[in-house]
């Protein structure tokens, strides 16, 4: 800010604190430090800016239950302006990717346009924006957005910690400027640094990217330096594709992980954060400021009320709240909560027609649900299921049937984030080219490689994923003739136990001719035996085409068996030994796959999803031993004080002026960071 409103403020400042001077030692108590330095200066009026976000919305621009529609999502953003013109709507990241059958039958451009036509604003990268590669991002996605909004379509896709590969120049924009009511909202987009494991390598082979907390305080400070000729913002907000696996606020403010650091280390310029990727719901404050999470899908708005000081541009009050926007009826219907934007409508309208001619067509038949894996389908990617399996035995027999040029595979894996819907039995077990297409959404190529025995090892003993990643394990869909038991509590390296092929112990000398999707392929998902394998070859075929083709082959697919992966339970001794006397058994023996160790692998799930950071946590983090210990000894030290006749008026006396001291000291650093805004 200019130099003349830099003094004004600290004036302002410096007479707030003679006034409290004037009132008395017990003022100075009773008074808060966060008060003092946040009130707006006297005469003028806070201004009242409310960001409302989503985050991982997926082109769900359809209307289904909870999700409300991008029609509805735009319409209750269309009422939040109506009451406050100072309104901003953003986004969080994952906008398109992953989508159902309307948007993804049409390379997400529906979901762009309606978005588009309904204000957005600003918004940060997230990994689904690199499924078809980093080239397609900056070119056909950045077009569309600037053609639908009619601004600059880099401000949808800010990510200030992605860096040119081998270089700290930025592939992205970092920041987007907005003005409204006469203050300066900066947004700064991050991305999780854990992408490279999370889309296709070859899409992202020429980026880096880098801390999201080193991005964030960098640019931070970049928009609040004072130098006109590199951004500056009178409010500062960070838009994170990144979040907590848990929805607790005082987990979340706790947990060792890279969001953790972020959420509590990020710049005190900083005055909000919205964040994605994990498909939580919460609003906090952490470190002095609003941390929130809008859920998924277009279910939830969340909003963030910002009162600003006009003349400081300091932000002198805040508060979140998270806004449903549909509602389910007593009878189990779904309604929106607000009005559609008719724009909005008609766009999805035409794109679902579009979709339905495409998407009613009929590729094949199922005898029963085929389903993802946990209690409830989708759930836990760390368990086996049929689905997972299903896909495995489709891409095998795609990579090896008769009409497969290249060397057969004998082999095929399967990612459990790569499925995305179940294929559902209905009335007469139907699948249609949609059904088909939600099941894989991101027409990921079919890569055929060579791995040894014992790369086959490997891979599978990578399911369960490095420390710090966002979930513990990965449960990949293995195809028919490959099975294998498992330790689930094992050291890492040593959880898998027996494999078979065919019946037979696995050679791990020998090779095998392999196939598996393009992302898991390259090494997605943490797998790097995958990436380590050789001879990777193209087999020109997508996923879908595979599964089209497949159904087309068969008069009815069947849900393949569980029990290609078996729990290793211990072996219980056969009497009651002393406790010096060995158990009976061999703890490494193998069983048979059999109904009953699937019903145990499959209904006790193997992983959480929450961060390990959180299970690592030592047990006195919660402080209660520490709590404790600091009540007695202030309670020693109030009897103390009480046996030396010492006044506690004139320790409140003292105390204010300590506190005063320290509020004067804590509004020149204060504004001193804040000058140039």
């Amino acid at each position: 800010m200019p130099a003349f409103r830099q003094i004004r403020k600290l004036g302002l400042a410096s007479l707030a604190t003679i006034s409290l001077a004037a009132t008395g030692a017990a003022t100075a108590q009773a008074t808060s430090t966060q008060s003092a330095s946040l009130s707006p200066a006297a005469g003028t009026e806070a201004v009242t800016i409310d960001l409302v976000g989503i985050n991982d919305f997926h082109g769900r621009i359809s209307a289904d239950r909870s999700s409300a529609g991008a029609a509805v999502l735009s319409g209750a953003v269309d009422g939040m302006r109506a009451e406050n013109e100072n309104t901003l709507f953003v986004s969080a990241g994952d906008n398109i990717g992953a989508s159902t059958f309307a948007s993804a039958s049409q390379d997400d451009e529906p979901t762009i346009a309606a978005l588009g036509a309904g204000g957005l604003d600003v918004s940060a990268v997230g990994n689904h924006e690199f499924d078809k590669g980093f080239a397609d991002l900056t070119g056909r996605v950045i077009d569309s957005y600037a053609d639908s909004s009619g601004v600059n379509g880099a401000d949808f896709a800010l990510g200030a910690n992605v860096y040119e590969k081998g270089t700290t120049a930025p592939a992205l924009q970092e920041y987007a400027i907005r003005e409204i009511s006469g203050i300066s909202v900066g947004f700064i987009g991050t991305v999780t640094e854990d992408m490279p494991s999370l889309v296709s390598p070859a899409g992202i082979a020429d980026l880096d990217f880098g801390s999201e907390l080193e991005a964030a305080n960098r640019v931070a400070e970049q928009l609040s330096d004072g130098d006109e000729a590199n951004g500056e913002a009178d409010v500062v907000v960070l838009l994170t594709h990144n979040g907590s696996a848990g929805d607790q606020c005082a987990d979340i403010a706790e947990e060792d992980s890279a969001y953790g650091e972020l959420v509590r280390e990020a710049s005190n310029e900083i005055d909000a954060i919205f964040s994605g990727h994990t498909h939580q719901s919460y609003d906090c404050e952490i470190a002095g400021r609003p941390v929130i999470q809008s859920h998924q899908y277009g279910t939830t708005l969340g909003k963030v009320s910002l009162q600003v000081d006009p003349e400081t541009g300091e932000v002198t009050e805040a508060a979140t709240e998270r806004i449903a926007l549909a509602t389910e009826g007593a009878d189990g219907e779904w309604v929106g909560n607000f009005d559609a934007n008719a724009e909005v409508a008609e766009i999805v309208s035409a794109a679902e027609a579009e979709a339905e001619v495409v998407g009613s067509v009929k590729i094949g038949a199922i005898s029963e649900d085929i389903l993802r894996g946990g209690e409830e389908p989708g759930q836990d990617r760390g368990v086996e299921s049929t689905l997972g399996n299903t896909v495995a035995d489709i891409h095998l027999w795609a990579t090896s049937n008769e009409d497969f040029a290249s060397e057969p595979a004998e082999i095929a894996f399967m990612n459990p984030g790569g499925l995305r819907a179940d294929l559902l039995y209905g009335q007469d077990g139907t699948v249609s080219y949609k059904a088909a297409a939600e099941v894989q959404p991101f027409a990921n190529t079919l890569i055929t490689f060579n791995l040894t025995g014992a790369q086959i090892r490997e891979a599978l003993e990578q399911q369960w994923q490095p420390a710090g990643s966002e979930r513990n394990k990965l449960h990949l869909g293995i195809s028919e003739g490959l099975a294998y038991t498992y330790v689930e509590d094992a050291a890492q390296g040593e959880h898998i136990k027996d494999i078979t092929f065919k019946g037979e112990p696995l050679d791990e000398e020998a090779t095998f001719r392999v196939a598996a999707n393009a992302f898991l392929a390259t090494g997605g998902d943490n797998f790097a035996a995958f990436a380590a394998g050789t001879d990777h070859a193209d087999s020109g075929q997508i996923d879908l085409d595979a599964t089209v083709n497949y159904f087309k082959a068969h008069d009815v697919v069947e849900p393949a068996p569980l029990g290609r992966a078996v729990l290793q339970e211990p072996v219980a001794p056969t009497q009651s030994p002393d406790p010096s006397d060995e158990p009976t058994g061999d703890p490494t023996d193998s069983p048979e796959p059999s109904e009953d160790a699937t019903d145990d692998a499959t209904e006790e799930p193997t992983s959480s999803p929450e961060p390990t950071g959180d299970a690592t946590r030592s047990p006195d983090s919660s402080g209660e031993p520490k709590d404790e210990q600091k009540d007695d000894s202030q309670n020693r030290d109030s009897e103390d004080l009480a046996a030396t006749g010492f006044g506690t008026s004139w320790i409140g006396i003292v105390a204010g002026v300590v506190v005063l001291a320290g509020i004067a000291l804590v509004l020149i650093r204060r504004f001193g960071n804040k000058a140039g805004r």
